[in-house]
């Protein structure tokens, strides 16, 4: 069973990874249910398996993000459902079902997808004292569950630092049939960037972590500087207005939520250089999806990101002036071979291997006979109840 919090109502990293996830754990025989908020309480069977929608809080100022907040109610759920497993998607508000897992003699799972430290940093007054509030949390966090699961080694430095006993790194995967090279459209090209223009994309939630403001500063001191580029960014939230406002006089359009992935493919894999420049980046899909179109990514030297996209793209100090520098130095570089080596670098991340190594982490892969593929960062505490 599977919980999750603060899920896009459309899009986002956190909804492909549960979706890719569920459909390889439902592909290799279990029978993975996935509880998330919403605004109304539904059960759907999906390819990834049942969702249950439970009515969530929604959380201000995000876009629709929501909350389970309701713990009783959700105690009844986990009861009336009887999960062998348990992984866990939300390192603040359903923290306390680790406890409820050991109780109920459950192997239990926690994935963090973000840097706890990084978003304090970010968004707590200067006089709070972050890191020491960061490591008291993420003990508590290690403490109440059997496993924890990050993604990166930047994600998972929080924890190594403190010496977690049972920290365990896997990654996330990427859709490399629907992200392809081939995808690339000239027509499309032509009505975005016509003539010798340069076509950048910044596609993201428009929200602070992800400082979608770098992108558009970047291409003004790149048109500052002569270089004729345009910017596309794909993606909606709390920000929008506010890079509007920002874009007014450049050659930016604004495309909200492409819901399309048709559409994002073909537009990822046109565009010359993506800008990622989202600090506290702790893997980075929206990257992945674009190297796996054969496009060079531009990223914060601050994030995970660096060590997702490797070769096949440059890490940039977080300021305007920096990350048009990084753009520009990305486009004097050979095109047939800068997009051989992004198609490269994503195909290192498959969706099979990311599941496979989940159900590692669960104590489930060698039922299948499957050989162990996660890498144990520490030691990892023994199992709960046998699967059904």
């Amino acid at each position: 069973m599977r919980l999750a919090n603060y899920v896009a109502p459309a899009s986002g990293g956190l909804r492909t990874a549960l979706r890719e996830l569920g459909a390889g754990y439902q592909a290799a025989g279990h029978e993975p249910v996935l509880v998330i908020p919403g605004p109304q309480p539904g059960r759907n069977r999906t390819e990834q398996g049942l969702v249950v929608t439970v009515p969530g809080w929604r959380v201000p100022g995000t876009g629709g993000y929501r909350a389970i907040l309701a713990r009783r109610s959700l105690r009844r759920l986990l009861e009336e459902l009887e999960p062998d497993r348990l992984e866990v998607s939300d390192r603040t508000t359903l923290r306390w079902t680790g406890a409820w897992a050991r109780t109920h003699g459950v192997r239990s799972m926690m994935v963090s997808h973000d840097s706890l430290a990084g978003l304090m940093e970010m968004f707590s007054p200067p006089a709070v004292p972050t890191a020491r509030l960061a490591d008291r949390f993420n003990r508590s966090t290690a403490a109440s569950y059997d496993v924890v699961v990050c993604t990166t080694a930047w994600a998972a430095a929080e924890f190594r630092r403190l010496g977690v006993p049972n920290l365990v790194q896997v990654s996330f995967g990427v859709d490399l049939a629907c992200f392809h090279p081939d995808r690339r459209d000239e027509g499309l090209r032509s009505r975005i960037a016509p003539g010798d223009q340069a076509l950048l994309v910044h596609c993201s939630r428009l929200s602070p972590e992800k400082r979608p403001q770098r992108a558009v500063g970047a291409l003004a001191e790149l048109r500052r500087r002569g270089v004729p580029a345009v910017l596309v960014v794909a993606g909606d939230g709390p920000q929008r207005r506010a890079l509007q406002a920002q874009a007014r006089g450049l050659p930016v359009r604004f495309l909200r939520h492409v819901s399309d992935r048709g559409l994002l493919a073909r537009l990822l894999a046109t565009a010359d250089v993506v800008i990622a420049p989202g600090p506290v980046e702790t893997f980075g899909f929206s990257a992945l999806e674009a190297l796996a179109s054969g496009t060079p990514v531009v990223v914060s030297s601050r994030s995970a990101l660096p060590e997702i996209v490797g070769p096949a793209g440059l890490a940039t100090e977080d300021h305007d002036a920096a990350c048009a520098d990084a753009v520009q130095r990305v486009l004097e570089q050979d095109v047939t071979g800068r997009r051989r080596l992004a198609r490269q670098q994503a195909e290192r991340f498959d969706w099979p291997t990311a599941v496979h190594g989940f159900l590692d982490a669960h104590g489930l892969a060698a039922e299948r006979g499957f050989p162990p593929v996660a890498a144990a960062v520490a030691g990892a505490r023994g199992p709960g109840r046998n699967p059904r």
